[in-house]
């Protein structure tokens, strides 16, 4: 499994570790909050198929570096941009999950040349209406979310991601919880987790109209996929983004909460499958 060490500006010396499978059209597979590129295993089976295909551990998650800075939106956007540029990728399609979600539509406004398609899975979107759930808001918090984080056990962990199914399966939520877990869980990491959910505050407040503003210029095609029962980010969210974004299409799937990709993933694969590659099949 490749890393990368990105070079240029404050990205030089940047590590990120990254999969990649599969050879044709790019795609890549950006994860959420707490998130890792393996937890995408599904989906880069699913796809290898019919192209390349990328996950990477965003800046201060899984494997890659996590230096002790701010994390916002546009930071994880430059990452990525620095490991296409470094891979050699001139276009590119993205599937975002939850506020991997917020780092491709950020990444599409900040590179707009770059990116063919987005697809958007139980996302965040800056611009959009969103209330934080309390328990983000509580960790927001200094010293609370420090507190917080540091009492984290793998039942606990393994607890609050159930909570985020509709139907929790077993065998995936150990995984979760079980991967790279003392890397996710180390001091650095604990540190990259809150600075990243206090940094993107900003993206999604006082930046807000700005997202709005070039959103509503974005030319690629977008399809949110969503789960209704999402405890996390609230169907009406989704809807309001499908209606906002230019070329866009909301799939809502019943007895689904936060991770489509995997509650879901026979559905959700095809319908990645048919958005992702339907211009190079057509070509």
């Amino acid at each position: 499994m490749p890393d990368i060490h990105l070079v240029g500006g404050d990205l030089d010396g940047l590590g990120l570790h990254y999969v990649r499978e599969g050879r044709g059209p790019v795609t890549v597979l950006i994860h959420g909050l707490g998130g890792f590129a393996e937890s995408w295993r599904g989906t880069i089976a699913a796809l290898r198929g019919q192209g390349t295909v990328i996950a990477l551990d965003l800046p201060g998650f899984g494997r890659s570096a996590k230096p002790r800075r701010e994390y916002r939106l546009s930071f994880h956007a430059r990452a990525m941009e620095g490991l296409l540029r470094g891979l050699g990728v001139e276009r590119v399609r993205l599937v975002g999950h939850s506020l991997g979600a917020a780092v491709a539509v950020a990444h599409a406004v900040l590179f707009p040349g770059r990116v063919e398609r987005l697809a958007l899975l139980g996302a965040t979107v800056p611009g959009f209406p969103l209330r934080p759930s309390l328990a983000y808001r509580l960790m927001a918090l200094p010293g609370v979310g420090e507190i917080a984080s540091s009492l984290i056990t793998p039942g606990l962990c393994a607890a609050a991601l159930a909570r985020c199914f509709a139907a929790p399966d077993p065998d995936e939520i150990a995984f979760l919880v079980a991967h790279q877990y003392a890397a996710r869980t180390s001091p650095a990491g604990r540190a990259a987790y809150l600075s990243t959910l206090r940094s993107v505050r900003a993206d999604f407040t006082a930046d807000a109209g700005a997202y709005r503003t070039a959103l509503a210029r974005l030319q690629a095609p977008a399809l949110l996929i969503h789960g209704s029962q999402d405890p996390v980010v609230p169907i009406s969210h989704a809807a309001a983004v499908a209606d906002g974004l230019p070329s866009a299409e909301g799939r809502w799937l019943d007895r689904c909460g936060h991770f489509p990709q995997i509650e879901h993933a026979a559905t959700v694969n095809g319908w990645l499958a048919d958005f992702l590659y339907a211009g190079a099949r057509s070509r």
